[in-house]
């Protein structure tokens, strides 16, 4: 089981210590001990949103008597596996990383059928949760305490952009976007890190530190501060921040020693909170400027096939890269996406900063 990134809870004789619909005109409290865990996940960056049988206002008395502002609410009388479903693509996440609390044994058998990549738990099990290793990340940084935050300012975002009328891309340059590339430093490894732990949808390494050494595997313990410090590789960092709020760092990655002509990117990873902001084209856009600007002929982006990293290989494709070469690596199929670099360059948009840009950090 992967690390959870949401729990999603019942409300009903779950973290309501009756039945909203029944209780007339004295609604029941918030559930002690899973307020408690409400705010002990919530402090470690997981997310929370609710899914009940019950009217919305149900919705919105539980997140006052708990005091949390809930991810996603879905209320209504349909399955619970679909709201679920529904949760994970609104706040663009997948089903395996959700974990699912019901007083219910048979709602918990629906979703379990339903999406058995799910982790379904009881109320007296989510009580324990707290000290299981799925809800505990290895690391902690200023980005996951802000996490729940991060989400309000996406749908506050989100409703601006429905209410604009123009394309998404048009949105972008009003919306206020700043992504800044740069390079890493050792302040920047618990979060890169954590990147390369969670990110699944663009992660060029399917969430498995690529092997460097020709014979051996990844290094032990600090990967990014040995990268940092041993001259073979240079790691960059993606920032991004709009008028709706700052998301800090949401991406990065790893180049691999310039030589014969080709640059290869060891690992490209991008929170799934860029995800439709113009980041990841943006990133590949200047991977390509500078390669080709260093008199390189190629740019190379090995990149882990499996069903979770679509988007990132959509994005390549959609740069100008071809799936070459394929193999394995730590038993994962792996194709090797390639770009030649002739010809002219792609732009870069000018809410960038990137080295080596006008106006961005110059190499």
């Amino acid at each position: 089981m992967s690390l959870v990134k949401c729990v999603v809870w019942d409300i009903d004789n779950t973290l309501l210590t009756g039945v909203y619909l029944e209780s007339g005109d004295q609604p029941p409290g918030a559930d002690p001990v899973l307020a408690g865990v409400l705010a002990e996940l919530g402090g470690r960056g997981i997310l929370h949103a609710l899914a009940s049988k019950n009217p919305p206002e149900a919705a919105a008395h539980t997140a006052r008597v708990t005091g949390w502002d809930f991810a996603a609410a879905r209320c209504g009388w349909g399955a619970k596996s679909e709201a679920l479903t529904q949760i994970a693509a609104g706040l663009g996440l997948g089903v395996d990383t959700l974990a699912f609390v019901d007083d219910d044994p048979y709602e918990r058998a629906e979703v379990s059928s339903a999406l058995p990549q799910v982790m379904v738990l009881s109320p007296e099990e989510a009580a324990e949760a707290a000290g299981w290793p799925e809800f505990s990340p290895p690391v902690l940084t200023a980005e996951a305490r802000r996490r729940g935050q991060m989400y309000t300012e996406r749908q506050r975002r989100q409703a601006a952009e429905q209410a604009f009328g123009g394309t998404r891309e048009e949105f972008l340059r009003p919306a206020g976007t700043r992504v800044t590339i740069a390079g890493g430093t050792i302040a920047d490894v618990p979060r890169l890190h954590e990147l390369a732990v969670r990110t699944r949808q663009f992660n060029s390494a399917g969430g498995n530190l690529p092997d460097l050494a020709a014979d051996g595997p990844a290094p032990a313990g600090d990967w990014f501060g040995s990268l940092l410090t041993s001259g073979d590789h240079e790691v960059l960092t993606v920032a991004l921040r709009d008028s709706f709020g700052d998301d800090g760092l949401v991406g990065g990655c790893v180049v691999g020693r310039r030589d014969a002509g080709t640059w290869r990117v060891r690992l490209i990873m991008m929170s799934c909170r860029a995800m439709g902001r113009g980041v990841i084209d943006a990133l590949l856009a200047w991977l390509i400027r500078q390669a080709a600007r260093a008199g390189a002929h190629r740019l190379e982006v090995p990149c882990v096939l499996n069903d979770r990293n679509v988007p990132l290989r959509l994005a390549l494709a959609s740069a100008g890269f071809r799936a070459g070469h394929r193999g394995t690596d730590q038993d994962f199929p792996v194709a090797v996406f390639q770009r030649d670099l002739a010809g002219p360059l792609p732009d870069l948009p000018g809410w960038v900063t990137a080295p080596g840009e006008h106006g961005g950090n110059v190499t």
